[in-house]
């Protein structure tokens, strides 16, 4: 695995985890460019809506256009197994125990 993907990965669980605990189960990609930033994946807005749709395309969340330059994603069920690590995806890191 390349450190890209390593990133990736781990960028992903990372957005999976935010919106499982969010209100609403749910962030703008403005926010969760700040939450990625925050924790220390220092990537672009255009990465989020990546990640977004990767994560949308694997039935992990839903995404709304709001505008042309605001998208939405939501967790969904899978998602928040994902999540919580009672599944495993490729292309998304597992979370460690206590997690």
């Amino acid at each position: 695995m390349s450190y890209r993907d390593f990133v990736a990965e781990k960028r992903r669980l990372t957005i999976l985890r935010y919106l499982a605990e969010e209100n609403g189960y749910s962030a703008n990609d403005s926010v969760m460019h700040s939450v990625v930033e925050h924790f220390g994946f220092g990537c672009s807005r255009d990465m989020v809506r990546g990640d977004y749709a990767w994560l949308r395309d694997m039935g992990m969340v839903t995404v709304d256009e709001i505008s042309t330059t605001v998208h939405a994603a939501t967790i969904t069920q899978r998602g928040l197994d994902v999540a919580a690590g009672r599944v495993q995806v490729a292309g998304i890191a597992r979370p460690g125990p206590g997690a």
